[in-house]
């Protein structure tokens, strides 16, 4: 067990918040219901993990794979992360909470556009932590980008170096990833941050994301404190 004083918090924490709808099935609530439970242990154990040190928080909340999820699902997600873009944005606002969005913006409605972009301009000076929304989001899909981005700004070259793709990912001045917590007994990055996550530490829970607390947070910082990084050396 480590200490208090021993503790180290990851500088760049990623949650996959797997869970949602297992969670509302176990208390015969509706499944959609679970999204928004989750949403709320979102904005709880990311506030309390910029208090306790962490500087980025990425959260996948929408993938690019969720939009062969049912039609129903599909909108009440898409209500949901419009609500939350345009109503909570305050609440991180007077937190000092820093908000991007990762991901494409193909699929995504004009209305949910702006209120994204909206909440990133709001919250754009904002120094206690950033939390990263990661919208339409697949880890395969930001490295294509990537390059890309780079081919689209370099068509004379014909070799495509790490550096090119480090530089041209989603917010390329956001750190990889140190530790990445996944919730509901699965093990699997499931295209959620490949690039970034090359060398982090995997931490996994049973527990549905909606019922992750804090003090579950606290004990997969205290794993990662006691991990070995060694960096492929």
């Amino acid at each position: 067990m480590t200490t208090a004083s021993s503790t180290k918090v990851p500088q760049h924490i990623g949650i996959i918040l797997d869970g949602n709808r297992r969670w509302a099935a176990a208390k015969n609530l509706p499944k959609l219901e679970g999204h928004r439970a989750g949403y709320e242990t979102l904005k709880t154990v990311a506030t309390y993990a910029f208090k306790k040190g962490a500087s980025f928080i990425s959260a996948f909340v929408f993938s690019t794979e969720n939009w062969g999820r049912s039609q129903q699902e599909v909108d009440y997600l898409m209500k949901l992360l419009l609500w939350v873009a345009k109503n909570e944005v305050d609440s991180f606002n007077k937190q000092n909470i820093r908000v991007r969005f990762l991901g494409e913006e193909e699929k995504l409605s004009p209305n949910v556009l702006k209120a994204m972009r909206d909440a990133e301009e709001k919250t754009k000076n904002n120094t206690a932590g950033t939390l990263l929304l990661c919208l339409n989001y697949g880890g395969k899909q930001e490295i294509a980008s990537a390059a890309t981005k780079f081919l689209r700004a370099n068509p004379t070259a014909d070799t495509i170096t790490v550096d090119d793709i480090s530089n041209n990912i989603y917010e390329p001045s956001v750190p990889d990833i140190d530790l990445l917590i996944r919730t509901s007994g699965e093990q699997r990055l499931s295209n959620f941050m490949l690039w970034r996550a090359a060398y982090s530490e995997l931490y996994f829970t049973e527990a549905h994301w909606p019922a992750f607390t804090e003090a579950m947070f606290d004990e997969a910082i205290e794993a990662y404190s006691i991990r070995q990084r060694r960096f492929g050396t």
